[in-house]
């Protein structure tokens, strides 16, 4: 029997994925970015601040971190709840003692019902970035483009009512897209989102809807990862970070700049007993030759200038 020439005929073979949102490239063969000020180094701290509902939902799927045991789940309900009343004015303190300023992805639940937590953060000078409107509201290919753009509006919506500013960056939970929803987010005016996580350099996405930045926020240097899921110590997450700017700090010398994401979790970080180790890492970046601090939507300005 004679394979017919068509089966071996697939029109995605190619470099790259399969879209033609971007192209394919090689970051040690790209023009070397530069950061203003001379920078080689920026690190991007996003803290998640989130509201999970006691009565998880299941479809399209459970959130990581959401409710475990039968409900009513207290025991996990409250140590979420920790983060937004206690760990995040840690962790915004803990900033502040080395003048940064970040990006904190708020899910649309916690500025309608904490708004003065969502003022406090602007008016430290941090950026808010639209992260669903709460912990039930996930996204995957399935759900239907109506019920996607719901999400996506309802919790720019709510976050423009707290703060008076409409977030220009975008977090999906669990970093989970369908299908649309790269147009959808520039369909619906966001600038740049954080869901894919293969580079550490922003690179820019061509939608029907227009273009869309895309910043790596690499959920293997989260402390979600490394001290609940990896059971690793903070003192070793610490050790991490400091390599992970060596790092990129020699490839930044040779190649251009280089970004360092932190994805940080009140109710992780904020505990008493990790916060002081946080604060540590903080003042090493702050006092290394060539790091800088920047907030989400200055890194994508910066690199929207350096490509252009």
């Amino acid at each position: 029997m004679t394979l017919d020439p068509a089966y071996l005929d697939y029109p995605h073979r190619r470099q790259g994925m399969d879209h033609d949102l971007y192209g394919w490239s090689n970051i040690f063969t790209r023009p070397p970015i530069a950061w203003d000020d001379g920078k080689r180094v920026l690190t991007w701290i996003v803290v998640d601040l989130e509201w999970f509902p006691i009565l998880a939902e299941d479809k399209p799927f459970r959130a990581p971190g959401h409710m475990q045991t039968a409900y009513p789940d207290y025991r996990h309900y409250t140590a979420r709840d920790y983060g937004s009343r206690v760990g995040i004015y840690r962790l915004l303190d803990a900033v502040e003692k080395v003048g940064a300023r970040i990006s904190v992805a708020a899910n649309g639940a916690i500025a309608q019902r904490y708004p003065e937590l969502i003022r406090d953060i602007v008016a430290g000078g941090h950026e808010i970035i639209a992260h669903s409107t709460d912990m039930n509201g996930t996204i995957a290919t399935g759900i239907g483009e109506d019920a996607e753009r719901a999400l996506i509006t309802g919790s720019l919506d709510a976050i423009e009512a707290a703060s008076g500013i409409r977030p220009t960056g975008w977090l999906s939970i669990a970093r989970s897209q369908s299908f649309d929803t790269p147009r959808l987010l520039a369909q619906a005016g966001l600038t740049y989102m954080c869901d894919w996580v293969n580079d550490d350099l922003p690179y820019p996405m061509q939608t029907a809807a227009g273009s869309i930045f895309n910043l790596p926020l690499n959920h293997e240097l989260s402390d979600r990862q490394i001290l609940t899921v990896q059971q690793q110590s903070v003192d070793s997450y610490v050790q991490q970070m400091q390599d992970a700017f060596g790092w990129l700090d020699g490839e930044a010398r040779a190649h251009g700049g280089r970004m360092l994401p932190l994805n940080i979790t009140p109710y992780i970080m904020g505990l008493p007993y990790r916060i002081a180790a946080f604060e540590r890492l903080l003042c090493w970046l702050a006092a290394q030759d060539g790091h800088g601090f920047a907030r989400g939507d200055a890194i994508a300005a910066q690199s929207a200038m350096a490509l252009s």
